[in-house]
C-alpha cells in the first residue's frame, strides 16, 4: 500500500519533461533533438512528405509498417523528400537485406534522367556479402573512411596498425545509422558515431574525385548547391526509420537547447588578483599562460580558496574571496608534465582531505615528467609551521598507473560524502577507444575508481572499501564504482544531497551529462550519450544507463561539468547544475529533478564565449570557474546582470 501511494504521489509532483531513453525513439525527437532544431521527415506511419522521382505519389513498393519504412518489392522506384534542403544535417538508420544494395543521396534534382546524375550517393550494402565492392557509407565512388594522421600517429606508437579496415557497421539484417553534414565550407559523413571522412562540395579535390569516377560524363553532378533527399530503388530488400533533419543555416547556428536567459553575467571575482611567483612572460620572452584546473576549498572555516594550475603549482587565496595576492601553497613543476608538451597531461586533479583541519593532507593527480603517459596520484602534508604552504618533499605515491595515450587521462579526484576518494580515468585515449577499455571491467580504464586512502592493504598504499559494487567479482577491478566513460570532465558531488553528477566529453557527436550510481554502466563505448556507437555490439551496455542530459555537436564539442550550486548569492542558481562548453564558450544551468528522473529546463548564462576549463565552489557554496589567461585574470563568479 505504502509502494502505491508512492508511485501515486511521484506522478501528481514529479513535474518536468521526461528524457527519451535510447530504446523509446523510435520516430520521436528527443528532447536535446526538439530544442535544437531537428525535425522528422518520415513521422513513422505514412510516407507524407515523400513522393517517386519525377511523379506523384509513393509506389506500391515502398510499405510502412511497424514504424519502418521499407523498400519492400517491385513498384517502389527511387522516392524523394518533397522539401529540398540546402545546408543541412540527415540523421537515418537503414537495414539492408543480406546480399543487398541501396542508395541515400542528397541535392539532387530533378533535371536529369536519374537522381544519381544531380546528387552524390552514400552507398547502402550488405558489407560482407554485397555484390558491389562500395561499402556501406562510402560517397560513391569519391570518399571512402580513413583515420585523420594524429590518430594514426598514436596509433602507430600504441602497437595498432594505423592503416587497418574502418568498417562501423553492423551486418545486413540489423540496423545502422548514417550521420550527413552538408555545408558549403565542409561536409561530413559518420557510420554509428564513427567519423569516416570529410569533403567539400566543389573543392579541388572533389573535383579531381568527380573526373575520375563514372560522374565526369555527367555535366550537372554534384553541381546543385540545394536538392531533395532521395533514398534510391536497387531492386533490394531495404528497411529505414528515424529519419530526421535540421537545416543549418549560413552562419550554421542551431538553435540553443535552453528554455530562457538568466539574467546573470560572469564578473571577475578576483580583479585584482596577483599570483604568487608566476610571471605572465617568461625569461626568453615567452608568454606563459594560467591554466586553473581546480578551485575548492579545505573545509576548515578558514575561508580560503585554494586553486591548482595544470602547470603544477597550487595557490591558496588566504583571505577567500578578499584575497588581493595568492600564495604559492605548493609547487612540484619539477615532477609534473608541464600540458604544451601534452595538452591532456600534467596537474589534473586535487582533493584536499575532509579531515584536513587535524590531518593537513591534500592529494593530487598529474602526469609525470619523467615516466611516458603515466599518471600519479600522490599524497602531501601541510608545513606544519605555515598552513599556507604544502612541503614539496612530503609526497607519499599512492598509486601509479601507465597510459596508451596521451589524451583522454579523465583526472578529477573528490571525496564523495562517505569519506572515499573517487578518481575519473579516461578510456585511454586516441579516438573511438581502440583497446575497447570502456566496457572492460579488467582494466580501470574508463571507469570511476573508489578507494580508501586513509589504510593500506597488501601492496597497496590503499584500501578497497568493502562496499565496492565489484569487489567480489574475480574478473573486475574491485576499486571499480562505475564504468563506461569516455573522458569524465569533471565531475563533483552536490553538498546538498551527495548525489554524483558527471559531464562525460563525447567523440564525434553528442556531450553528456550524467548520475553516477555504484556498479553502473553508462555505456561507452557501445553508447555515445543515448545513440549507438561503433558495431561492436551492445553486449553488457544493453542495460546501459542513458544520461540525464545530452547536446550534439553543432550545439557545443567539450563539456565540462560542473557544480549544483548551494551558495546564497544567486537564488535563482539553487539546485541547478552549472556546466559549459570549452570549445564553443556556452554555459548553462540544468534544472533536473534527480529523484523523478526529470528534466525541468535548462537555463542559457549569457557570457562572451568563455572557454570554461573548470567549475569549483568556496566553502560556503559559491560557485567560481576559470580559463586560461595570459593576464591571470581568469577566475570568475557569476553576479545579476542589472
Amino acid at each position: 500500500m505504502k509502494l502505491r501511494y508512492a508511485m501515486v504521489a511521484a506522478l501528481l509532483f514529479c513535474g518536468g519533461t521526461q528524457i527519451l531513453r535510447a530504446e523509446e525513439k523510435l520516430n520521436k525527437l528527443s528532447e536535446s533533438d526538439r530544442r535544437s532544431g531537428w525535425r522528422l521527415l518520415f513521422d513513422g506511419k505514412t510516407t507524407k512528405g515523400w513522393r517517386n522521382y519525377k511523379k506523384e505519389g509513393v509506389g506500391d513498393g515502398w510499405v510502412v509498417e511497424n514504424g519502418v519504412l521499407s523498400r519492400a518489392k517491385k513498384g517502389a522506384g527511387d522516392i524523394i523528400s518533397e522539401e529540398q534542403f540546402e545546408g543541412f544535417e540527415l540523421s537515418i538508420e537503414f537495414r539492408i537485406s543480406p546480399g543487398g544494395n541501396s542508395g541515400i543521396m542528397f541535392h539532387v534534382t530533378e533535371t536529369e534522367a536519374r537522381p544519381w546524375q544531380t546528387g552524390p550517393e552514400l552507398q547502402i550494402n550488405d558489407n560482407i556479402n554485397g555484390h558491389d565492392p562500395q561499402k556501406a557509407g562510402w560517397l560513391y565512388q569519391l570518399y571512402s573512411p580513413g583515420r585523420p594522421g594524429w590518430m594514426k600517429n598514436v596509433e602507430a606508437q600504441a602497437g595498432l596498425d594505423p592503416e587497418r579496415e574502418l568498417d562501423a557497421c553492423h551486418p545486413a539484417g540489423q540496423w545502422n545509422h548514417i550521420y550527413l553534414k552538408q555545408t558549403p565550407n565542409q561536409s561530413e559523413v559518420m557510420v554509428n558515431g564513427v567519423s569516416y571522412y570529410r569533403f567539400q562540395k566543389g573543392s579541388d579535390d572533389w573535383n579531381k574525385r568527380v573526373a575520375a569516377s563514372k560522374f565526369a560524363k555527367f555535366k550537372n553532378f554534384g553541381k546543385p548547391t540545394k536538392g531533395h533527399i532521395c533514398l534510391q530503388d536497387h531492386g533490394d530488400y531495404v528497411s529505414y526509420r528515424n529519419i530526421k533533419v535540421r537545416e543549418l543555416p549560413k552562419e550554421y547556428d542551431v538553435p540553443d537547447p535552453s528554455d530562457s536567459t538568466l539574467a546573470l553575467k560572469p564578473v571577475l571575482a578576483f580583479p585584482d588578483l596577483e599570483w604568487d611567483n608566476w610571471e605572465a612572460i617568461d625569461k626568453d620572452g615567452k608568454t606563459t599562460p594560467l591554466r586553473p584546473l581546480v578551485i575548492t576549498h579545505a573545509g576548515d572555516d578558514s575561508g580560503r580558496i585554494f586553486i591548482a594550475t595544470q602547470s603544477g603549482t597550487i595557490h591558496v587565496l588566504p583571505e577567500g574571496a578578499k584575497s588581493k595576492k595568492t600564495v604559492e601553497y605548493l609547487n612540484i613543476k619539477d615532477r609534473v608534465l608541464h600540458w604544451k608538451k601534452g595538452n591532456e597531461e600534467g596537474l589534473l586533479g586535487m582533493a584536499i582531505h575532509p579531515d584536513y583541519k587535524k590531518t593537513g593532507k591534500l592529494y593530487i593527480y598529474y602526469t609525470s615528467a619523467k615516466e611516458s603517459h603515466t599518471s600519479i596520484l600522490s599524497e602531501f602534508q601541510v608545513d606544519p609551521a605555515n598552513p599556507n604552504k604544502a612541503k614539496a618533499d612530503s609526497e607519499r605515491i599512492i598509486w601509479k598507473f601507465a597510459q596508451p595515450f596521451a589524451n583522454h587521462n579523465g583526472g578529477t579526484i573528490a571525496f564523495g560524502p562517505d569519506g572515499y576518494l573517487y578518481m575519473a580515468l579516461g578510456d585511454g585515449g586516441s579516438g573511438n577507444d581502440p583497446f575497447d577499455n570502456g566496457q572492460n571491467l579488467s582494466s580501470l580504464l574508463g571507469s570511476i575508481m573508489r578507494i580508501d586512502i586513509n589504510k593500506t592493504s597488501g601492496n597497496k598504499q590503499y584500501a578497497i572499501p568493502p562496499d565496492n559494487p565489484f569487489v567480489k567479482s574475480p574478473w573486475a577491478k574491485p576499486e571499480i564504482y562505475a564504468y563506461g566513460f569516455r573522458n569524465l570532465w569533471r565531475f563533483s558531488f552536490d553538498r546538498k544531497t551527495g548525489d554524483l553528477w558527471a559531464a562525460d566529453v563525447g567523440q564525434n557527436q553528442w556531450e553528456e551529462i550524467n548520475i553516477v550510481q555504484a556498479g553502473r554502466n553508462y555505456g561507452w563505448n557501445r553508447r555515445e550519450g543515448t545513440n549507438g556507437f561503433s558495431n561492436r555490439g551492445q553486449g553488457t551496455a544493453i542495460n546501459a544507463v542513458d544520461p540525464i542530459w545530452e547536446y550534439d555537436h553543432q550545439v557545443g564539442k567539450s563539456i565540462t561539468g560542473g557544480e549544483v550550486y548551494r551558495g546564497t548569492a544567486i537564488p535563482e542558481l539553487q539546485g541547478k547544475y552549472i556546466y559549459a562548453d570549452y570549445v564553443t564558450g556556452k554555459i548553462w544551468a540544468l534544472d533536473y529533478d534527480v529523484k523523478c528522473n526529470k528534466l525541468k529546463g535548462n537555463y542559457r548564462i549569457p557570457s562572451n564565449k568563455m572557454p570554461v576549463m573548470t567549475f569549483g565552489s568556496d566553502q560556503s557554496g559559491e560557485v567560481y570557474f576559470g580559463i586560461e589567461t595570459a593576464s591571470g585574470k581568469g577566475i570568475y563568479r557569476f553576479a545579476h546582470d542589472k
